[in-house]
């Protein structure tokens, strides 16, 4: 890999585009794209694929392509890599997606990033989620969220976000890209690596930042700040010794549970928010493709060229909303408990797509009125009220990752499980009427917000399909205060709150985006001292 190499300015004259429509099989034909081009009356000597969407809604499926013309590649941002390895150093703990892009883009700045990740290296964490899986013991250190790369290295790499009129979303993908990912997920509408891809794509970008003169270090756990009056924070204390820049980024993910209490313990200010609480529905494939394409007669959707078929649900019961969240079509659920004691579920899909299930976490939003009435005040309030979920679940399952699971006809019936479906599952279930084991008022949301879905979408509530628990990660049940406009913590400066942990992203592509900003706010910030 290069350790520099600078990006394309844009182009004040872009190149002409056009829009065609073919079925899902032609779309990724070269000639019969070429073959659409020429019956619309356009000349062109070359043409590259900008965008591909497809539009279920028709019958049969087309898939839109805006395709440009004169160019023979799409457009990727590259970063402007250089020599940092004697400049001022930054502190970032957590090497996940927003750790990661706050260190590529400090070193675009100009900035020293030194990354402190408490988990292993991206291939050695899948010993231990194998072990994970298949004895039901959980690293606390190493597991589905905490190692190289975060929790989206190993649970699907889907990039979605609502924010890409940001100037950093390109940035995003770009850098993707350039250290690896498939060209494809610059012109996909929904954009996915797949968990089989990531990891390379990981252990690229540290590569980069240790060639630029950053710094990685793997099973070095933070235990607290280094903090003065005069100097704000400048600083941390790991296992293996203090660690001091001009300025420490807290990136650890909504799972660094550890690190929210001597957070709080300390005086750093961290507040209760709420957070969604649910199960996950896992359907066959076969089904969510034939209703969503609405396919008869046996087809099958990879014989059209339709990709796995996904879902997206949302409605407003009593009490609040349930929603579908990280649709997993061809995908797996799998264990993603940070301590043992306690059973977490999560979803993932490979890069094809091709396993037979598909699943959901369908969940509803735990309120600050909810936590009230449960009894969960405080801080760290919410944290508490997702813990004692976790732990009420694994221990009806039997312990040892094993999942309490139940029909969906029976979940929403209100009765127990006589015997359970086939399921991607690997570390075991255990038949639990669920009615009853979680919390009364998340059960009354899901089975209402449910049948609505059935009404939305008929055959929902399929005889095969399986209710898995709890999907209790989707969100941070903290949140780190910050300023708006420095991004530093309220009361300490030199401390920027950062990604899905700090409560400022929701999934891989918003995590590293807020990376790229904190990182330039702490560049502005240096600059400022400096001047």
């Amino acid at each position: 890999m290069n350790s520099a190499t600078s990006g394309p300015s844009k182009d004040p004259n872009p190149a002409p585009t056009a829009m065609v429509r073919l079925s899902p099989k032609a779309s990724r034909n070269h000639e019969a794209i070429a073959a659409a081009l020429r019956s619309q009356g356009i000349d062109f000597e070359q043409f590259v694929v900008l965008k591909r969407s497809l539009d279920a809604r028709r019958k049969p499926a087309v898939v839109e392509l805006i395709v440009g013309l004169g160019v023979d590649e799409v457009q990727c941002v590259k970063g402007e890599w250089q020599n940092v390895a004697d400049a001022q150093p930054v502190v970032i703990v957590g090497a996940g997606p927003a750790g990661l892009y706050c260190a590529l883009r400090l070193i675009e700045l100009g900035l020293k990033p030194i990354v402190l990740e408490r988990g292993k290296e991206v291939r050695e964490r899948r010993r231990d989620l194998v072990q994970l899986i298949r004895q039901g013991k959980v690293d606390p250190d190493s597991n589905y969220c905490f190692g190289e790369g975060g929790a989206g290295t190993y649970s699907d790499g889907k990039l979605y976000t609502r924010a890409k009129k940001r100037g950093s979303w390109r940035k995003v993908l770009g850098w993707l890209v350039e250290h690896g990912a498939d060209r494809e997920i610059l012109v996909e509408t929904h954009p996915h690596i797949g968990t089989n891809k990531l990891p390379a794509i990981i252990a690229d970008m540290r590569e980069r930042i240790i060639a630029c003169g950053g710094e990685v270090r793997f099973k070095c756990k933070v235990v607290g700040v280094e903090r003065s009056a005069e100097a704000g924070v400048h600083g941390v204390h790991t296992t293996d010794g203090k660690v001091e820049g001009v300025a420490v980024v807290v990136a650890t993910g909504h799972g660094a549970r550890d690190v929210f209490e001597w957070m709080h313990q300390t005086g750093l200010k961290v507040e209760r928010k709420p957070f969604a609480l649910g199960v996950r529905i896992e359907h066959p494939q076969s089904w969510v493709n034939a209703r969503q394409y609405k396919l008869r007669d046996g087809a099958a959707a990879d014989e059209l060229g339709l990709p796995p078929a996904a879902y997206a649900l949302v409605t407003q019961t009593e009490g609040g909303g349930v929603f579908s969240f990280c649709m997993c079509p061809g995908g797996v659920i799998a264990p993603c408990a940070t301590e043992n004691g306690e059973v977490v579920t999560n979803g993932w899909s490979p890069s094809k797509r091709n396993n037979p299930w598909a699943n959901s976490g369908i969940v509803t939003t735990v309120s600050e009125e909810d936590l009230d009435a449960q009894g969960h005040s405080g801080a760290l309030g919410a944290l508490d009220f997702q813990r004692m979920v976790e732990r009420e679940c694994s221990q009806a399952a039997g312990g040892n990752q094993r999942a309490p699971a139940q029909r969906l006809t029976d979940f929403v019936a209100r009765r127990p499980s006589r015997d359970l479906p086939p399921c991607s599952y690997l570390s075991g279930l255990t038949s639990v009427d669920l009615t009853t084991l979680l919390p009364a008022f998340v059960v009354d949301r899901l089975i209402a917000g449910i049948l609505d879905f059935d009404r939305k979408m008929p055959g929902y509530i399929h005889p095969d399909a399986i209710v898995v628990a709890p999907e209790s990660r989707t969100s941070s049940p903290v949140r780190m205060p910050r300023d708006r406009a420095s991004l530093q913590m309220e009361d300490a400066p030199g401390l920027y709150p950062c990604g899905e942990g700090a409560g400022y992203a929701g999934g891989i592509a918003s995590a590293a985006m807020d990376g790229i900003r904190v990182a330039e706010a702490i560049a502005a910030r240096e600059a400022v001292n400096l001047g």
